[in-house]
């Protein structure tokens, strides 16, 4: 978003950060995927457990995420955690029940990002998570476990092979995890690259990666 954008937004009152009609942080057409069941991503990248999402990434969720991440609009937090925790939930789910030693870890963010952004977007999210899971007596804890070494180009506009060599080596572990079961969450699955860097990364420090939730999925196309 440019100058005249953000000076609309700070003179005006915020309004739903989906659709921009209503005067509320989402109205309730936008909430709407948020709070759908999860369903697993069918393709997920070698070493990395099918991932588990609640909505596609596509339409309103799109300036959602953009407006939390980007724009300050931290309260977007809530929902979006929310999201999230369905997800993770049910990522532990198909297993036993979770022992008390699952891990809630993020996808780290570049260190540039996080100071452009004012705030660690994922962590904000896991947090979240791990509060409403730990309210109803899921014994999940997070850990600020990853971080991404410098060099990583911006992912955008990167075919599925490109993003997997961007990532290769470029995550590393910050944290005791060895022995640890844990559950990788991020905020939207592409061509799980991400995931699964981290998830290399966890598996080399002697962790169990036994999930991954994430809120949204960027959906397939079909070639035609």
């Amino acid at each position: 978003m440019g100058f005249f954008d953000d000076l609309i937004d700070l003179l005006l009152p915020e309004r739903c950060a989906g659709c921009g009609r209503e005067p509320v942080l989402l109205c309730s057409a936008c909430l709407k995927p948020l709070r759908e069941s999860a369903r697993p991503v069918r393709l997920a990248p070698a070493g990395l457990p099918s991932p588990w999402t609640v909505a596609a990434y596509e339409g309103p969720l799109r300036a959602i995420l953009a407006a939390y991440k980007e724009r300050g609009r931290t309260a977007l937090a809530v929902p979006l955690g929310e999201a999230l925790a369905t997800a993770v939930q049910a990522a532990l789910t198909p297993g036993p029940d979770p022992p008390a030693a699952v891990v809630a870890v993020w996808v780290p963010s570049g260190r540039k990002a996080v100071r452009r952004r004012g705030h660690d977007p994922l962590r904000g999210l896991a947090e979240v998570a791990v509060r409403r899971l730990r309210a109803d007596g899921v014994p999940v804890t997070m850990a600020d476990a990853l971080r991404q070494r410098g060099g990583v180009a911006d992912q955008a506009g990167l075919t599925a092979v490109q993003r997997a060599a961007n990532l290769h080596g470029a995550v590393e572990v910050r944290a005791h995890v060895a022995g640890s079961r844990v559950v990788l969450v991020d905020d939207v699955v592409t061509t799980g690259a991400s995931l699964a860097e981290a998830a290399r990364a966890l598996h080399a420090a002697g962790a169990d990666v036994t999930g991954a939730a994430a809120i949204a999925a960027t959906p397939r196309r079909r070639p035609r």
